[in-house]
């Protein structure tokens, strides 16, 4: 239940909220840039500005609040556990992705809407209107604004899947009092991994305990049966690597390295997803550039005898590819992104190759390295030679699907203690339901 609140804000945080507050007169402009810059949704514009067309539920509301399309998948099964309680769900985010994102992969009565832009007017707008019950915010999406309004109105604030990156760390460290701050607003503290753990403690986090990770009991994304059919009927007898959510950096690599391979496997067919679709076409021109031919599925193309990369450029499409080929690339590995997610593709039975910059999933790459569920390439010819290895030999590969099926598996289960954390707040709103049926 809520905690007694700190009084004092470090001078930090009482600057940063005049300066958003002074910052409300340009926000009609920054959402004009934004909007030309396709980031923003013009149909929902309002809701930047904690404004929405659509009424709160009757009863208690479970508001979960996640950055962008990994940490709403983050959320699936958890949504789905809430909703079997009958609990209303508003999740909130702030990319035009991961609403399609949420639109695609959540029943109609989950409400999503933008998170509001951290201004304390429009964040006042946004409790006013919704009245959550409960707050989970997911990994490390810290708007300052929302979680000191939040906590001055009493809502039971719980961080769940908290993540604390070796690059954050440091910086935070630097301003302990202000982290502290917002820290010290949520009641509980769920992390990741023992060592997110020590950092959020570090920090000022108050009653941090080690849940794991959900994306780790994420169900393997979907995929329509017709069009994986097709795919399949046109691309039957081709070896195929798939690349998932690349950054810039990586597609060059990944077209030379089908260059190398295509020598040795003629029909080969790489596929990139990129992890932003509005890259698709500068992809398709380094393709081209680099004598290769490719064929974009944002222009509804399909790939052809002679496609050597399918740049598959659309959302919400990653179940079709996985299910294609049993050999993937995982993106922002060979730049310092940090890496993607490797738990879906594993669910459906892919072997994985990765760059060495893993540290947003490290618990996770390093039980499937160590497993040989996965193999790492730090450079241009090490990617050439773990993927010519996995299109080779057919048992090398079915050794590393297995592989890391098991390491899954062993590191699951972060739903269940998760639900277990959020039992005293969710026994609370059950009675709360009760008394309002009774």
């Amino acid at each position: 239940m809520p905690k007694s609140l700190p009084i004092a804000l470090p001078i930090t945080l009482r600057m940063y909220r005049r300066l958003a507050s002074g910052l409300v007169p340009l926000a009609p402009a920054l959402i004009k840039r934004r909007l030309k810059q396709g980031k923003e949704d013009p149909a929902r514009v309002g809701e930047r500005r904690g404004l929405s067309r659509d009424v709160r539920p009757h009863g208690p509301l479970v508001w979960i609040h996640g950055a962008s399309v990994g940490e709403v998948l983050a959320a699936a099964a958890l949504v789905g556990r809430l909703r079997d309680l009958n609990l209303r769900i508003l999740l909130t985010s702030g990319t035009v992705t991961s609403a399609a994102v949420a639109a695609k992969r959540f029943p109609p009565d989950v409400i999503h809407q933008y998170v509001p832009y951290d201004s304390p007017r429009y964040v006042a707008r946004f409790l006013d209107h919704w009245k959550p019950s409960l707050a989970l915010f997911i990994e490390s999406d810290l708007w300052p604004n929302l979680i000191l309004a939040g906590a001055a109105r009493r809502v039971p604030m719980v961080l769940i899947n908290g993540r604390m990156s070796p690059r954050s760390f440091p910086r935070w460290r630097r301003m302990h009092g202000t982290i502290s701050a917002l820290l010290s607003r949520f009641d509980i503290c769920l992390a990741q991994s023992k060592t997110d753990a020590e950092r959020f403690s570090a920090l000022g986090g108050r009653d941090v305990v080690t849940t794991g990770n959900l994306k780790l009991d994420v169900p393997a994304p979907p995929a329509d049966p017709a069009k994986l059919e097709r795919l399949m009927a046109m691309t039957r007898g081709r070896p195929i690597i798939v690349a998932a959510s690349t950054h810039p950096g990586e597609d060059e690599m990944l077209i030379a390295a089908h260059r190398s391979l295509v020598g040795f496997f003629p029909q080969l067919l790489t596929v990139i997803v990129p992890r932003h679709p509005d890259r698709g076409s500068a992809i398709a021109g380094l393709v081209t550039s680099s004598g290769l031919t490719p064929s974009s599925r944002s222009r509804e193309e399909l790939p052809t005898a002679t496609t050597d990369v399918y740049v598959a450029d659309t959302m919400g499409e990653l179940g079709l590819f996985y299910r294609l080929s049993p050999i993937v690339f995982m993106g922002g590995s060979l730049i310092h992104h940090g890496g993607q997610n490797p738990i879906e593709a594993i669910k459906l039975g892919a072997a994985i190759v990765h760059g060495p910059h893993v540290f947003n999933f490290a618990d996770v790459y390093e039980a499937l390295d160590g497993s040989g569920g996965a193999r790492q390439a730090d450079t241009q010819e090490a990617l050439v030679k773990q993927l010519g290895l996995l299109l080779a030999e057919p048992m090398v590969r079915d050794k590393m699907q297995r592989a890391g099926a098991g390491v899954v598996e062993q590191l699951g289960g972060a739903l269940d203690r998760t639900m277990t954390a959020l039992e005293p707040y969710l026994l609370q709103l059950r009675i709360e339901m009760g008394a309002a049926n009774a």
